[in-house]
């Protein structure tokens, strides 16, 4: 098979939670740790950090992973979901796996992955500890997919585990509290192993608290310790409440030697070094037009204040959801003084554009429906004018569209 059929047998073959919601999920982690044997446990090949939460943990482990790229070491990157291309998922020293690798991989063990109907993610994950482990990376920071206590990622012995915080998304799977949702994201707390958990919230703080004294685990609160502050290449103010968490994760770090211009260099060269995308991501400087995959409630809060300290005449904003977010939550957040441009990402999971300007016209927001992301950010791209702002979000499939 070529890349391109492989990548159809990927997402068609098997679901995929991105694209089918909760139906594509197996909440255990049997089929995982039944692929990793197969493949001669890659996972205890090479040392690691995991990296769980709600919102942050993508660029936290970037970050993590561009520190240690400047400290002179091999570094594995697992993350997901990609924006562009599959591969964006598999990395080491910010190079995506080949596609022929990836080809190969599927073809050598297609007629496991059927017979045992391993989910995409697991597939993915199975793919990327193998990879990580005949490269020999000296760490990987392997990212959660969903949840964390029954992640497929979560059959890794890491050195230090990050937990960045806790907020509603996902509340079919994982939870409709934050305390259950809390549960879930410290699954990936193991014995003796240090936990950092990037933001204190007093909804979590007790089970997190709890959960580390069960696992004889050190807890640190990344933003109740005093840090060095450094600048960063990934732009939004929330930024730095991720950099927090990711000082305190390389600062209980053992076996590595990370020195201070390690730190300042890795940070301001997140982008260059990993090739990070979508968030805060600026597309061009006249108009302002910026894209981010903020999603969820928090994600969404924060991003919305960062709008509010851009200087701008006219604001346009270009948003689309999937189906399973609570847009009664998320709407009323948004600006009224705005031009809105409804889209539907072009996932099975897209959230229809009519549907979503009538709920959102409920909210005050008015604009106009677009079938496709790229018509209604090409039509925003028009109205607006030098000195206006363009903002592309709502969905990491939006944000996908545009980049």
């Amino acid at each position: 098979m070529t890349y391109e059929q492989t990548l159809d047998w990927m997402f068609a073959q098997l679901p995929m939670y991105q694209q089918k919601g909760i139906v594509a999920l197996n909440a255990k982690l049997d089929n995982i740790k039944l692929f990793a044997e197969k493949l001669g446990s890659p996972e205890r090949k090479f040392k690691s950090i995991h990296v769980a939460g709600t919102n942050g943990k993508g660029s936290s482990s970037h970050m993590l992973a561009s520190v240690l790229q400047e400290a002179g070491y091999e570094v594995g990157l697992y993350t997901s979901p990609h924006l562009k291309d599959f591969r964006e998922r598999i990395k080491i020293n910010g190079k995506s796996i080949s596609k022929e690798n990836v080809t190969r991989f599927i073809e050598n063990h297609r007629a496991f992955l059927k017979k045992n109907k391993l989910s995409f993610f697991e597939m993915t994950v199975g793919m990327a500890f193998d990879h990580f482990a005949k490269r020999e990376v000296d760490i990987a920071v392997i990212e959660v997919g969903l949840g964390g206590r029954l992640d497929s990622t979560n059959i890794i012995d890491p050195l230090v585990t990050l937990i960045t915080n806790i907020g509603f998304d996902h509340m079919d799977v994982l939870g409709d509290t934050l305390e259950k949702i809390a549960f879930e994201k410290a699954g990936t707390i193991k014995k003796g192993v240090p936990v950092v958990i990037g933001e204190t919230q007093a909804e979590t703080e007790t089970v997190f608290e709890m959960m580390a004294a069960q696992h004889r685990s050190k807890i640190i609160f990344a933003d109740q310790m005093a840090s060095k502050q450094f600048e960063t290449d990934l732009l939004g103010h929330y930024q730095k409440k991720n950099m927090l968490g990711v000082l305190a994760c390389l600062k209980e770090l053992k076996g590595f030697a990370i020195s201070d211009k390690d730190i300042e260099t890795g940070l301001r060269k997140v982008v260059e070094n990993t090739g990070l995308l979508g968030r805060w991501q600026i597309l061009t400087e006249r108009p302002y037009v910026v894209c981010d995959t903020a999603h969820n409630l928090e994600g969404v809060k924060t991003v919305l204040t960062q709008i509010e300290h851009i200087d701008f005449e006219k604001l346009h904003m270009v948003i689309g959801f999937v189906d399973d977010k609570k847009l009664d939550d998320i709407l009323p957040l948004f600006p009224k003084k705005a031009a809105y441009y409804f889209v539907r990402p072009n996932v099975p999971r897209g959230f229809d554009e009519n549907e979503l300007k009538s709920i959102a016209m409920g909210f005050g927001l008015k604009g106009n429906a677009y079938v496709s992301v790229s018509e209604g950010f090409q039509k925003a791209v028009q109205a607006a004018d030098k000195e206006d702002f363009v903002f592309i979000g709502g969905s990491t499939f939006v944000v996908a569209e545009v980049v």
